[in-house]
């Protein structure tokens, strides 16, 4: 890790979090991921072996700590009480994000397996009143080989799946990638994606009803700009 050369705490502080990449790691064990592939797909532009090392620089910092998995294989990364207290500066580092730096997603920040990943990571499994429940999503603008995932809920959670896993789907969702992560994101109000045909929903009126709970949106997707420039195009959500 880079050093500042100073005794100042927020310096000390800053060796340990400003480190590339540093933030987006911490952030992904804050918000669950234990296992090193989930890591990795929460920071695809960095390569595993940066990984691998940065997840050691940190443990030897006492942010992290590496168990024995309880398969057996391999091993799970967690934070420690030093690591967990940094939860908070990661979530009014994205409220700041939301509030300050909002504005049109450049092409390579539209990232179709980070958004499944996203998702995946984030609905709510026990949303449907009946479990399996399946969510088939086609991405409008995908190639063919990536256009259509399903989302498996069941009582131990939500498994994204990219070949059809045989159930009865009970809820359909279509739109572009750009539009679905802008609805994560915050920018675009449920409600207001359908009403405007930019996400199409089709199931029983159950699953429909479900959908809000299902997508279990952060709370920093209701945060509204504050930049004068956009703030008129992405003010706070509305309700879902």
């Amino acid at each position: 890790m880079r050093r500042y050369g100073q005794f100042c705490p927020v310096a000390k502080a800053a060796e340990v979090f400003c480190e590339r990449w540093t933030p987006l790691v911490i952030r992904d064990l804050a918000w669950g991921a234990t296992r090193f592939s989930e890591l990795h797909r929460g920071v695809p532009l960095m390569s595993p072996t940066l990984l691998s090392r940065r997840l050691k620089q940190l443990e030897a910092e006492g942010i992290v700590e590496r168990r024995a998995a309880a398969s057996g294989h391999g091993h799970t990364y967690h934070l420690t009480e030093a690591g967990q207290e940094f939860a908070p500066i990661i979530e009014a580092l994205g409220i700041w994000g939301q509030r300050w730096t909002r504005r049109d997603l450049m092409d390579d920040e539209v990232n179709l397996d980070l958004l499944v990943w996203a998702i995946e990571r984030s609905v709510r499994a026990d949303a449907f009143a009946k479990l399996p429940a399946v969510v088939q999503v086609d991405f409008t603008d995908a190639p063919s080989h990536k256009r259509t995932w399903w989302f498996l809920n069941e009582a131990d959670g939500c498994h994204l799946c990219i070949d059809d896993p045989g159930f009865e789907i009970d809820l359909y969702l279509a739109a572009t990638v750009a539009d679905l992560t802008r609805m994560i994101r915050g920018d675009i109000a449920l409600p207001r994606a359908v009403d405007d045909g930019r996400l199409d929903v089709t199931g029983s009126a159950a699953a429909r009803v479900a959908l809000p709970a299902w997508l279990n949106l952060s709370p920093l997707a209701a945060v509204a700009s504050r930049r004068s420039e956009d703030a008129a195009n992405h003010p706070a959500p509305e309700g879902t």
